[in-house]
Parts: C-alpha cells; structure tokens; sequence
C-alpha cells in the first residue's frame, strides 16, 4: 500500500531523506520517476507538506517505494521515512560502490 493510499502527505523533508538514504541524485530520481529534475529540487526545498499535483506526488512516491523506501505518516509524530528491512538489490550495489 502506497502512503497516498492512505493520507497523500508527502513532505519536503521526507523527499530529501528519501532521497538521501538510497544514495540518489535528483537526475537519477528524476529518470525513475518521469518527473523533472527542477521540479525535485523545487519540492526539496519545501517545509512540511508538498504542493504538487498528484500525478508528480505519485510519481515520486512510486519511484521512492520501489527502490526500498518505507514512507512514514505523521501519525501523532513527525512523518518520515526508512528502508525496507531487505531493500532491492540496486540500493546495496549503489551503498557498495560508494554512490
């Protein structure tokens, strides 16, 4: 289940982190998202809740959540983010080689 399925928040800090823990550039999150990359680097800078149409939040969100990142909702705390207890592949060759 997506996290749109259930609160569609996504927030600028938790793109950031996402970002950040799989090691990847905004170019890179921009190919596997089909979302431009001055577009990512618009919503990074964002605090709190993204202000994005739907299809951008989905994209991002998708590409984030298939490459092992586990979105976190607010849910009485802050919102944020973790990896999958056992992330794809791709994520442990890119922590490997230093990327």
């Amino acid at each position: 289940m997506f996290l749109h399925d259930r609160c569609r928040m996504l927030t600028g800090e938790q793109l950031r982190a996402a970002r950040a823990m799989l090691k990847l550039e905004q170019g890179e999150l921009a190919e596997l998202s089909g979302v431009s990359t001055e577009t990512i680097k618009r919503l990074e800078r964002m605090e709190g809740a993204i202000s994005a149409n739907s299809m951008t939040l989905d994209g991002l969100q998708k590409a984030l959540e298939k490459e092992g990142v586990v979105f976190i909702p607010e849910n009485g705390g802050l919102p944020g983010v973790r990896l999958r207890r056992d992330p794809p592949a791709n994520i442990r060759t890119r922590k490997r080689r230093g990327e």
